[in-house]
Parts: C-alpha cells; sequence; structure tokens
C-alpha cells in the first residue's frame, strides 16, 4: 500500500453526516464536529471560511475547501455575513447524542433570485486509529482545490438521489465522498509541489518512486539501502543521497518511522501479538521491535498498548 493509501486508511465517511444545502444570503454554518477533516464544496454561488485563528479563505464556485479539525470554524455568504443578522445553521453530528444536529441542511432554501443561492456539498469525516494523524501533520489549516462544472454538476445530482433516502443512498454517498477526498488531496498535493509532505514528494521523483513502492509494498522484509538502490536502479551513495535530498531524513530513519506508524495502528486497532506485530513491520523478533519502539515512542509496545486501549 503506497504511504497516501495507507494514511488515508484511517479516515472514512462512513456514515459520516452528508449535507446538501442551497442557501439564501444572508447565512452562516457553525462547523462544531471536531472532525479530522472536513469538506466542503461549492456547487453554486460562494462564501467566506472562517478558521479558528481568524483568518479568512473565500471559496467560489467549483472550489472544494478540505478543513483540518478539530477547531470550531464556520462559513459564510460573505466577510459582512459573521457580524450581521443571518441565518445560522450548525452541523455537529460527532456527539454523544445519536441524533445530527445539522440543522435544516437538508432543506432547500430558495429566495427570489435562485441563480443567487449558494449550492454546497458537506461531508465530515471521521477517524479510526491513528494511520491518519502522519496525514494530518501534513496539512495546512485549510486547502483549497478548484474542479471543474461537469463534476459539480454530477456530485449535485448524486447528493440529491441521496436525499431521496433511497437504498442505498447513504453508501453511495460515503463512497463518493471517500473518492472526492482522495482525488482532492493528489490534487493538491500535486499543485502544492514544494509545500507538499516529504513522502509525497518522493512518490513524485523519479528516482526515489520505485524503491518508495517497493518498501510500502513489502514493509516487512529487512530492506538495505542497497536493496532500496537496486529496486531503483541507482548506486547506493546516490540513492541515500537523492533520498535524504527529498524526504529531508536518511532512507534508514524514514523505514523505521514508517514501521514505528504503522506498528502504532497494529498496536490500537488489533489483538496481534506483540511477536506477530514485529514480523509485520520488518522485525526478526519481539525483542528488537520492543527495543526499537520504546526507543522512539518512549514506551514500550506493550504499555503503548494499555495507554491507547
Amino acid at each position: 500500500m503506497d504511504p497516501l493509501s495507507s494514511l488515508l486508511s484511517g479516515i472514512r465517511a462512513e456514515g459520516s453526516v452528508v449535507s446538501h444545502a442551497v442557501l439564501e444570503a444572508p447565512w452562516t454554518i457553525r462547523f462544531t464536529d471536531g472532525a479530522p477533516l472536513t469538506m466542503v464544496s461549492v456547487l453554486r454561488g460562494g462564501g467566506t471560511l472562517r478558521l479558528p485563528d481568524g483568518t479568512e479563505r473565500a471559496v467560489r464556485a467549483g472550489d472544494t475547501a478540505v478543513v483540518r479539525g478539530p477547531g470550531t470554524f464556520h462559513l459564510a455568504d460573505g466577510p459582512a455575513s459573521f457580524d450581521r443578522p443571518h441565518a445560522e445553521y450548525e452541523i455537529a453530528c460527532f456527539t454523544d447524542s445519536p441524533e445530527c444536529t445539522a440543522q435544516d441542511l437538508g432543506g432547500i432554501h430558495w429566495g427570489n433570485d435562485p441563480d443567487a443561492a449558494t449550492a454546497l456539498i458537506v461531508g465530515a469525516y471521521r477517524a479510526s486509529g491513528r494511520r491518519h494523524e502522519r496525514l494530518l501533520l501534513g496539512l495546512p489549516p485549510v486547502l483549497v482545490v478548484s474542479e471543474d462544472a461537469d463534476v459539480c454538476d454530477w456530485l449535485e445530482r448524486a447528493a440529491v438521489d441521496a436525499a431521496l433516502r433511497s437504498a442505498g443512498s447513504q453508501a453511495l454517498m460515503d463512497r463518493l465522498l471517500d473518492w472526492a477526498l482522495v482525488c482532492t488531496l493528489r490534487a493538491w498535493f500535486e499543485q502544492a509541489r514544494s509545500d507538499a509532505p516529504h513522502w509525497y514528494r518522493g512518490l513524485a521523483d523519479p528516482i526515489l518512486a520505485p524503491a518508495l513502492h517497493a518498501f510500502h509494498a513489502q514493509p516487512s522484509r529487512r530492506w538495505t539501502v542497497g536493496a532500496l538502490a537496486a529496486e531503483s536502479g541507482v548506486s547506493r551513495a546516490l540513492f541515500a543521497k537523492r533520498f535524504t535530498e527529498v524526504i529531508g531524513r536518511p532512507p534508514l530513519a524514514y523505514m523505521t518511522e514508517c514501521r514505528m506508524d504503522e506498528a502504532e495502528a497494529l498496536l490500537s486497532e488489533t489483538d496481534l501479538a506483540i511477536a506477530q506485530i514485529a514480523r509485520s513491520v520488518g522485525y526478526a523478533d519481539a525483542f528488537g521491535f520492543s527495543a526499537a519502539f520504546k526507543r522512539h515512542r518512549g514506551l514500550s509496545p506493550s504499555a503503548f498498548r494499555t495507554v491507547t486501549a
């Protein structure tokens, strides 16, 4: 599994709130989910995002914004609406209450001028385990990617279908939102270039990509720098130098970090024995794995499992 797929495996739209809103200005939406990621696709019209630190970011028709949680943030039809009378909505579905409190956002609110309305699709994502944490560390507080008009039309049709509560509609929207998140993040990573996370830049590097794909496909293999260099078809010295330049750390340090991240996820999410986890992340025995884990995480695997249970 490639790094992005692995990190995204901990974030799903499964059972998440999905809202399709058509709103007449002035209005604001308050997001109180504390979700690790919230995606807002602007199908028509536009608005202004206000982040927890007060930073504002305009979004227009065709834009998809991904906001990193867990802080409360707002979306309004424009900056002025934050301080004047307006219709207020709230999305707060990830609470102890089984009932979603996405007030009226499934409804349609047309004014006298339908062309002036803003249409949105909002998806709040749940997280499981710890796999997603490294992904969040590589993202800015908000990222915005522009989509083609035909993509927006297609998404809106799917949202309307889901709102009709036809058979399979929730599963359909969950899968669509998962797909949309992957596409949006990939597009942003490609546009971000030097601002993209190091591990993503490595996947785009013609020298490093073959080795990275090989490592992530078989993390249990006892890789050496020479073996990775052979996957890329270059010398060991050239590979190590290039790896450190692009990724920001030597190959062995990167592999250890990835293995510790995977071990954390397995300790938190499974009942596998320590020895099994050790082998799955490339250690010959539980003793060597436990020593490495404690050195990098400050706790033994058993203690970490107890703390995160």
